[in-house]
């Protein structure tokens, strides 16, 4: 036979550990832990109730859920397919960096969601950079990289703020044209190269043509000195010096050997 007491005493003691583990499961269902560069969205019976910052929190078990959100720098790259002006086709990878305003995390998870990233990043940034290059000639987009950045930059972040999605960098990592744009590209490189070495030879035939007719000119001047004074004047000598001297000094000086040929 069983002790009535003792079977009390069992069931009591059964009863007490059951609540206790229950109380323990309640206490631990209620802690919420948020790490940094995260925010916890609260619901409450599937309702946005409030938002909670790194570090320990409180929330009633069963009746609250905790979303976690990250606000921290996030890059997201794309490739993107769009027209310039002049309709050449462009294909370029675009990486994106943003971070969410974690004061508006509620507001975000309850128009767009935990996964905001997937819904507005990679439509924006393909709308934008289409809007954009379509601005441009395929060879502005080329020389003014820079400037086609920042006009896509600015568009993103004004249409992201509106989610509260702040974007810190919009970077183009690379531009490709079809193979015929490039080929043009190419012959038009060649044919500047041209264009510039053809100067160039102008340029130094029009200086040689120049020193001639300045020698020229001072031959005549220095022969018709010399008819007239029937001497070597100043002006015949520098001719001879500048036009007949080889550069080699004489390795015997003496007599009447002359230094350079006055022969005219």
């Amino acid at each position: 036979m069983f002790d009535k007491n003792g079977d009390l005493k069992i069931g009591c003691i059964s009863g007490v550990a059951g609540t206790i583990v229950v109380v323990v499961i309640l206490l631990l269902m209620s802690i919420v832990k948020i790490n940094a560069g995260n925010v916890g969205v609260v619901t409450r019976w599937g309702a946005v109730n409030r938002v909670v910052y790194p570090g320990i929190s409180w929330k009633w078990p069963i009746a609250e859920g905790v979303h976690v959100m990250d606000v921290r720098t996030q890059k997201d790259q794309v490739d993107v397919g769009a027209a310039s002006f002049n309709l050449q086709t462009v294909q370029a990878t675009i990486a994106v960096n943003y971070h969410l305003d974690g004061q508006y995390a509620a507001e975000v998870y309850q128009s767009v969601g935990v996964h905001y990233q997937d819904v507005l990043l990679a439509p924006a940034i393909q709308n934008i950079f289409k809007a954009t290059t379509a601005r441009y000639t395929a060879e502005e987009l080329l020389t003014k990289r820079e400037e086609v950045r920042l006009a896509a930059e600015d568009a993103l972040s004004v249409q992201l703020a509106v989610y509260h999605v702040i974007v810190e960098n919009f970077n183009i990592v690379n531009f490709d044209f079809s193979p015929e744009f490039n080929a043009a590209i190419e012959q038009k490189q060649v044919a500047q190269q041209g264009v510039e070495t053809a100067r160039q030879l102008l340029a130094r035939a029009q200086i040689e043509a120049e020193t001639a007719l300045a020698q020229a000119q001072g031959q005549a001047n220095a022969q018709a000195a010399l008819q007239q004074t029937g001497a070597l004047t100043p002006e015949y000598l520098r001719y001879l010096a500048l036009t007949k001297w080889n550069g080699i000094l004489p390795t015997v000086v003496g007599g009447a050997i002359p230094f350079i040929d006055v022969t005219p």
